[in-house]
């Protein structure tokens, strides 16, 4: 494994660990439209089913891109060898071309003169015969270069196939994944594993009264996000952020109407009172999951427990406008995007 997958790898989010914020009590306003829940005594079963799925499908899309990042690794040490062996190549090319033109002045006759008039001549001789046994071993190594550079022009070509035969496998794979994300999203559940959140697809301008509200919402809310709202869901999805969410809405001020904004409750179920206990440290991992990425995703703010976080600001007192859990956000984390 090399340093980029091991890398990658030591940045997964958590698996059961705690990633804990502090925020301070606070106060101010917004109304969150509540969907009910459906039957969660058959529920169950299927939303254990589609967290396995998308577990399954992260564990495939990893193996993929590893499995991919160790082709283009190889590529790689390829190329570096190809480049130290041509270097090698003309080196020897010099001095076997040196070789032959010494040689060729000091054969025959000119040879012989040479060495009747040495003070020496077993010394000539000597010279003679480490200069020809040089020559021989260079044109001997120089034959072994260039059957290797050979070789790697077919490798290089066979890996280049092979690349972009795994990189299709990978995209299939991290499409596998997004589409178990969404139907998790629609179904619920309550554990997975995947890596910190990729760049959100670039924002896409938008004409009439859309506001680019192009994708289809795969939560029970049933209506449409922009491209950028449901990969941020995708995303929170992956990252192990599986419980009840609900996005679209239909009416009402604020992002949801627009496709720009989804509640996730901090029950497995559907939104309930205040949370507590694991469900408040599962709103406090994904409010800090949704700030640490907020970048990547394109994130606007973030509202948790009467507290609201924009980019730059930090965290500022929230209070809703009627008091209860919902509006105040203490049953659910509230995201809206950008665009």
């Amino acid at each position: 494994m090399n340093a980029g997958t091991i890398a990658r790898r030591a940045a997964r989010p958590f698996r059961g660990a705690k990633r804990l914020l502090t925020f301070p009590v606070a106060a101010t306003a917004a109304v969150v439209f509540l969907i009910a829940p459906g039957s969660q005594s058959n529920a169950q079963e299927e939303e254990e089913g589609a967290s396995a799925e998308l577990s399954q499908a992260i564990e495939d899309y990893l193996n993929a891109q590893d499995e991919l990042e160790s082709l283009q690794q190889q590529e790689e040490d390829l190329a570096a060898e190809l480049a130290a062996s041509v270097e090698e190549r003309a080196a020897l090319q010099t001095e076997l071309e040196d070789y032959a033109y010494i040689a060729s002045t000091t054969s025959d006759y000119q040879s012989t003169a040479a060495l009747l008039a040495s003070g020496d001549p077993q010394d000539a001789i000597a010279a003679l015969e480490m200069l020809q046994f040089l020559g021989e071993s260079r044109a001997a190594r120089l034959n072994e270069l260039i059957d290797r550079l050979a070789e790697i022009e077919a490798l290089q070509q066979t890996l280049d196939d092979t690349i972009a035969e795994q990189a299709d496998v990978t995209e299939e794979m991290e499409a596998a994944r997004d589409e178990a994300a969404r139907e998790l999203a629609a179904s619920g559940g309550d554990s997975a594993d995947g890596p910190t959140a990729s760049d959100a697809p670039a924002a896409e301008p938008y004409e009439g009264d859309s506001y680019g509200c192009t994708e289809d919402d795969p939560t029970p809310a049933d209506g449409c996000l922009t491209p950028r709202t449901l990969h941020a869901l995708e995303q929170a999805q992956i990252a192990g952020f599986t419980r009840y969410v609900s996005c679209y809405r239909p009416s009402g001020s604020g992002e949801h109407p627009k496709g720009r904004a989804c509640d996730f409750s901090s029950e497995p179920g559907g939104f309930g009172g205040d949370a507590g206990g694991e469900d408040y440290d599962y709103g406090q991992n994904l409010a800090a999951w949704l700030i640490e990425n907020s970048d990547a995703l394109g994130v606007q703010y973030v509202i948790w427990y009467r507290q609201i976080w924009f980019p730059g600001n930090g965290w500022k007192s929230y209070s809703g406008a009627y008091g209860d859990p919902s509006s105040d956000h203490t049953n659910h984390v509230h995201l809206s995007m950008r665009s």
